[in-house]
Formats: structure tokens, C-alpha cells, sequence
């Protein structure tokens, strides 16, 4: 009997998760920023890193969002950012000389990201790429 139970409980658990990653693919294919299964949004656009790091600190101040701090390497910037409820992590990845993928963690705490909140960092990072 506590077999049963065991295996129902991780059967539950597994349906779940399986549901969850459903909702997240969906959700990122509809709106044009991708959802890593951790809820990390991410998107490659076609600038070079040094413009959209220039780009990226506009948005955030626009958006009334501290930017606290960044560590950058040749190929990557990772920067800190903050608001009054909100940790903001993002990462500029260089892909080629021409393009860059940026990620956006904005969490709320351990469990709760803000995933509109890191597609508007997103969103807003393009339009102040889009008006040089």
C-alpha cells in the first residue's frame, strides 16, 4: 500500500513539471522571447555586444530599474540590476561579431521570476537598439 502511494505521488509530481514546461514553451514561442525551463527569458538579436550593453543600460534606466554592477570578459557581460521587489540578472553572450544573446532573470525571490518584467528588459533593449 505505501508502494502505491509512493508511486502515485511521483507520478503527480512528474505531470507536474511535464505540464509546466508545456506552458512555458508555449508561452515563449507566441511572444518571440524564448523561456528556458528555469524561466530564463532569451533572445538573440543582431547587434554587436558593446552596443547592446550601451542599449541595455538605457532600458533600464527608462524603465526606472538600478543598475547595480557588471562583470565582463571578452565575449560576456553579466549584469546586476534591481528594483525594490526584484533581483535582475542579465547575460550578453557574444555569438559573432554581429550578434549577441541576452538572457534575463528577474526574480522576485527563490521560487517567483517576473517573466514580463525580463521580456520588457528584452523589448526595451530592441527599441533603444532600433532608434540608431
Amino acid at each position: 500500500m505505501k508502494q502505491n502511494i509512493k508511486t502515485l505521488y511521483f507520478a503527480y509530481g512528474c505531470l507536474l513539471l511535464l505540464s509546466g514546461c508545456a506552458s512555458v514553451l508555449l508561452a515563449g514561442a507566441s511572444g518571440g522571447v524564448a523561456y528556458s525551463i528555469t524561466n530564463i527569458a532569451y533572445k538573440t538579436i543582431p547587434y554587436p555586444i558593446d552596443q547592446v550593453d550601451f542599449a541595455n543600460r538605457l532600458a533600464l534606466m527608462k524603465m526606472g530599474i538600478k543598475y547595480v554592477d557588471v562583470i565582463k570578459t571578452e565575449n560576456r557581460a553579466r549584469i546586476f540590476a534591481e528594483t525594490y521587489e526584484l533581483k535582475i540578472y542579465i547575460d550578453l553572450d557574444k555569438i559573432t561579431p554581429k550578434s549577441t544573446k541576452i538572457s534575463v532573470d528577474a526574480k522576485k525571490n527563490f521560487l517567483v521570476k517576473d517573466k514580463s518584467t525580463a521580456e520588457a528588459i528584452i523589448a526595451g533593449t530592441e527599441a533603444m537598439l532600433s532608434k540608431d
